[in-house]
């Protein structure tokens, strides 16, 4: 591969393609969404009775620093007697997108946005997901919104959804946020700019970490993923940075799982049938067992979220370095997550890992076609209108977005591997630490730490064992194929 080539954009750009080709899913929109989208002229606009004029209020959205395809925004309220009120609105993506037109069918067919380094598949049109349909800065939106009161300890005390119209105030990024938060930076410009969101998102900040130490006492399970992010300087690939979950992560992650659950519940109370996510009470309990018993410590026999979550932070303690492996192996043991269709009177799966009984994916809707047909459930029962789907269509949309959203991650795990093969292309020969990060029956998979990369261990090592540190030497790679190849070496 020539020097141009390896390290061009453009190359990772075309095995993405073909990955996503490769996984059934389509990474080009057909001419019908072309035509679709030359006949939008605007935002969508309702001036209906039903939707409130929300626009004065602090609203912000927090998201990756490249981030475009604005999905929600928050803003929280105190009243004089500590009571909190925590306003989540969601872009209202059906108003531009419905259902059955060209655009609505592409996004049903892919069901998710796939983000790669070198190029990113939206689920969406730009024109819409970054623009129209995004809670842009600065601009009026439509939104669906969904209001929670907490008590001042974090209780939840009362819920309500309606429509209206928000205007996002500043768009900030996770990482300035964080660092700001923490002592460690000082004010990001975005938030100097506008009168009163220093307070503001301290506020959110405090209520987030109130919500988050309720969750964690009813058993949810902390998980540190490897996630690698690649660098680019210019067409080249220059790096490879971890990506830290930091305060303002938590922040959004824990008001999300607030909405999601709220929006379960009203689906629910209105007798509508739902789009659940789910993850299941683990089959593979005992696997987690024997496994959390070669690090001394005990599980009980049926399966134990606070008990493990217990196991997790210990192990977090004593040994850092390899727990973000030992999180995979869990999760792996846990089975992946699924999309089901529930109807009132049923008893709810729920989410074994986040420790919660009613959840559903409600916040995304430019990002995961399961958010919009949530949207579309809210806004009929909102309407007093017919479900826009029968049972028979839920039951179909859950199978098939469960297999999509599974070929979408093995694209984004296969395009990750190839931005390491690439970066590392011209230290074949070299020697680095590593870490133990699998071991199974296919083979034994080491992790570097600089760069941050995953590769198959060649040669034998009958004493491999999760977590064991050794010295490794770079045997081959193949960026098409995402293949990175190491041998341990003895003599180090």
């Amino acid at each position: 591969m020539s020097q141009a080539i390896r390290n061009h954009r453009a190359n990772l750009a075309t095995i993405a393609a073909l990955a996503m080709f490769s996984r059934g899913l389509e990474p080009e929109f057909p001419l019908a969404v072309h035509q679709q989208l030359n006949r939008l002229t605007g935002p969508a606009r309702d001036d209906g009775a039903q939707v409130r004029q929300l626009t004065g209020l602090l609203w912000c959205s927090i998201d990756n620093d490249d981030s475009r395809d604005l999905d929600q925004l928050t803003v929280c309220e105190v009243d004089a007697t500590g009571r909190l009120r925590l306003l989540v609105a969601i872009a209202d993506v059906d108003a531009l997108v419905k259902k059955d037109s060209p655009v609505d069918a592409h996004a049903h067919h892919n069901t998710t946005s796939v983000y790669t380094s070198a190029r990113s598949f939206p689920m969406l049109p730009e024109l819409l997901c970054t623009d129209l349909t995004s809670l842009a800065p600065h601009a009026d939106r439509l939104a669906v919104v969904v209001q929670m009161d907490f008590s001042a300890a974090g209780v939840l005390a009362d819920a309500t959804i309606y429509r209206a119209l928000v205007r996002n105030q500043a768009q900030l990024a996770y990482d300035a946020v964080s660092a700001w938060l923490q002592g460690e930076a000082p004010m990001p410009p975005a938030v100097q700019a506008v009168a009163g969101l220093d307070a503001q998102l301290r506020l959110q900040d405090q209520l987030a970490q109130l919500l988050r130490s309720l969750r964690l006492a009813s058993g949810a399970l902390q998980f540190e993923t490897f996630q690698p992010r690649a660098v680019f300087e210019g067409n080249r690939i220059a790096d490879i940075r971890l990506q830290e979950h930091n305060r303002a992560r938590q922040l959004i992650e824990e008001f999300m799982i607030a909405t999601n659950g709220c929006t379960a519940r009203f689906l629910m109370a209105h007798g509508a049938t739902s789009l659940r996510r789910v993850v299941r009470s683990p089959e593979r309990w005992q696997r987690i067992v024997e496994l959390a018993h070669g690090y001394g410590a005990k599980l009980p026999a049926q399966p134990d979220a606070a008990k493990l979550e217990h196991f997790l932070a210990r192990q977090h303690r004593l040994a850092p370095a390899s727990f973000p492996d030992l999180s995979l192996e869990i999760i792996k043991l846990m089975g992946s997550g699924e999309y089901v269709v529930e109807r009132q009177g049923e008893p709810a799966i729920g989410h074994f890992g986040l420790a919660v009984q009613d959840y559903m994916h409600s916040t995304a809707p430019n990002r995961r076609y399961p958010d919009l047909v949530t949207q579309r459930l809210l806004k009929a029962v909102l309407a007093g209108s017919p479900p826009p789907y029968t049972l028979s269509e839920l039951g179909e949309l859950a199978l098939h977005c469960t297999g999509q959203e599974d070929a979408a991650r093995k694209v984004e795990r296969q395009m990750r591997k190839s931005e390491a093969a690439l970066l590392l292309h011209d230290s074949v020969g070299k020697v680095f630490r590593a870490i133990v990060s699998g071991v199974n029956t296919q083979g034994i998979w080491v992790r570097i730490f600089a760069p941050p990369a995953e590769g198959r261990l060649v040669g034998e090592l009958p004493d491999a064992r999760l977590g064991q540190l050794l010295q490794v030497r770079l045997l081959s790679t193949s960026v098409e194929r995402g293949f990175i190849d190491f041998a341990r070496d003895r003599a180090h």
